[in-house]
């Protein structure tokens, strides 16, 4: 098989490895270059690969941890609250089976506490369904040892997570009515569908007016939601409701249909659990034409906290 072919037939699953570990398109699409640049450069060399499905998975795993090691030290140094970068793609059924609610923005985040060599470890086996003695080969140890990062890797996860999952028709009904409360401003509806404890998350990597900080509870969300979604409206911002990492959420776009911001939200337990809303510019240029509006606006205020 050609290396053409080889990637046609294995790049999905070497980006959702990629991707799932980053937490990065970009940094993904990386990975998965020099991963088959690999694969075609030992081809050339008449090296044979007996199974391409593991060999591109080792290089792409390896490669990611490397990544994600260095990504770390520069996550340490971004301006405010560091977030992934969304997708908004629509996955096929098949995906979609797979996926679960591995891909949604709350589980990339939550894994960002995970070790590289956990998180590693974790995905292959909890979502991709690796067998433990490939998990070890490709992340460099033994069985015993990747069984073990697994189980630190899964009690972490488990302690972390909401217990019940809502299903997709109580999700996409949720959002339908969090959206509609957002948008008139309804603050009692808004309180309504959040969890007591529920946390609104930003990213605009200072290059856009975003939260500092993490905004907790129910009320002070509600009021944040409502404020944000006000200022939005007065700029002439629309809301379109799509699908976010597999999960409900919307994109914002300014009056000349170009994205402002990506929300998802994390339902469960009857209720949403967390709100992340990424309008870092330089995350969501994969994604559409990105608007200028708030590197506009955040000049504005530096301007007008000059004079």
């Amino acid at each position: 098989m050609s290396t053409s072919e080889l990637y046609g037939e294995l790049r999905p699953k070497a980006f959702a490895i990629a991707y799932r570990m980053l937490g990065s398109v970009s940094e993904a699409e990386d990975v998965v270059q020099e991963a088959f640049l690999r694969v075609h450069q030992t081809l050339r060399r008449d090296e044979e690969i007996s199974s391409p499905r593991a060999y591109v998975a080792t290089l792409v795993t390896r490669l990611a941890i490397d990544q994600l090691r260095s990504a770390r030290a520069r996550r340490e140094r971004y301006v405010g609250e560091w977030l992934p970068e969304p997708l908004v793609t629509d996955p096929s059924p098949a995906e979609r089976a797979e996926t679960a609610d591995s891909l949604s923005l709350a589980f990339l985040v939550l894994l960002e506490s995970l070790t590289p060599q956990q998180r590693a470890a974790f995905l292959l086996r909890e979502v991709f369904d690796y067998p433990y003695a490939e998990v070890a080969e490709i992340v460099g140890t033994n069985v015993d040892s990747a069984r073990h990062l697994v189980a630190r890797a899964r009690n972490h996860v488990r302690e972390r997570r909401p217990r019940y999952r809502a299903s997709r028709r109580e999700r996409d009904e949720l959002a339908r009515r969090f959206f509609a409360a957002a948008g008139q401003g309804d603050l009692r509806a808004l309180e309504a569908l959040l969890a007591r404890d529920v946390a609104l998350h930003a990213d605009g990597g200072g290059k856009v007016p975003a939260l500092a900080r993490p905004v907790d509870g129910r009320e002070r969300v509600a009021r944040a939601l409502s404020a944000g979604m006000s200022m939005l409206a007065r700029y002439g911002v629309r809301v379109r409701v799509t699908e976010v990492n597999g999960q409900p959420g919307a994109m914002a776009f300014d009056a000349s249909d170009r994205l402002v911001a990506v929300m998802a939200l994390d339902i469960a337990d009857g209720a949403i659990q967390a709100i992340h809303s990424v309008a870092n510019p330089d995350k969501l240029r994969h994604i559409d034409q990105v608007s200028d509006l708030g590197v506009r606006a955040r000049g504005g205020h530096r301007s007008g906290g000059r004079r």
